[in-house]
């Protein structure tokens, strides 16, 4: 499942750094950071994300009630360190049936956020509707963080962005109705600040979700 990096916008092959460039290269879109290949979820797998990440690794905590751990993804190389993460969890929705909650953090102009809310890319800004009240608030790091609702996501799921430690952090929820868990206030740690209790993270089975 190891796979080979890719391109964070699109999913396609990426070209090393080289003679004649620096940077990770996409025939679509040109000059990228690499999204990292994808390993089935655990503790451990999380730690190294956690230890080389340079934006928040943002997770529900504690998790919903019957909720997993059940998938993380980054952006960045060695070099670079990690420029956006993707962090899934899975467990019962509020209205029955499963669902899925992702939660990103990237920088400006990244694109894994908008890849995976299905949109175009690669900022929320033009999808999002500021010129209303906050759709849902959640509690970043201990600081109130509003997120608003972001249009033109498939009707599959349920989008949220909002700005949080000067980084875009994006909510996208499976299925729609899935998307009241973001009316609840939710608690999310930037598991970098965390402490031992991350060893007990229950873990379930790798979403598809990342693959896709």
């Amino acid at each position: 499942m190891r796979g080979e990096p890719s391109c964070p916008k699109c999913g396609g092959r990426v070209r090393v750094p080289g003679l004649f460039s620096d940077s990770w290269q996409c025939a679509a879109h040109g000059a990228v950071y690499p999204l990292q290949p994808v390993v089935p979820p655990s503790v451990e797998a999380l730690g190294v994300v956690v230890n080389r990440s340079q934006v928040p690794v943002w997770m529900p905590w504690p998790l919903p009630v019957g909720w997993l751990f059940s998938g993380v993804a980054t952006v960045g190389d060695d070099r670079s360190g990690g420029r956006a993460t993707a962090v899934v969890c899975s467990g019962p929705g509020p209205l029955g049936g499963p669902g899925e909650l992702m939660l990103i953090a990237e920088e400006l102009g990244v694109g894994l956020g908008a890849r995976f809310a299905g949109i175009d890319g690669p900022d929320p800004g033009p999808a999002m509707c500021v010129d209303k009240p906050p759709h849902a608030k959640v509690l970043a790091a201990g600081r109130p963080t509003p997120l608003w609702h972001v249009g033109g996501a498939p009707a599959d799921r349920v989008v949220f962005a909002g700005e949080a430690r000067g980084l875009w952090l994006w909510a996208v929820v499976w299925p729609e109705e899935t998307g009241l868990l973001m009316y609840d206030e939710l608690v999310l740690t930037d598991l970098r600040d965390a402490g031992a209790e991350v060893d007990l993270l229950p873990c379930g089975a790798l979403t598809p979700r990342l693959l896709s």
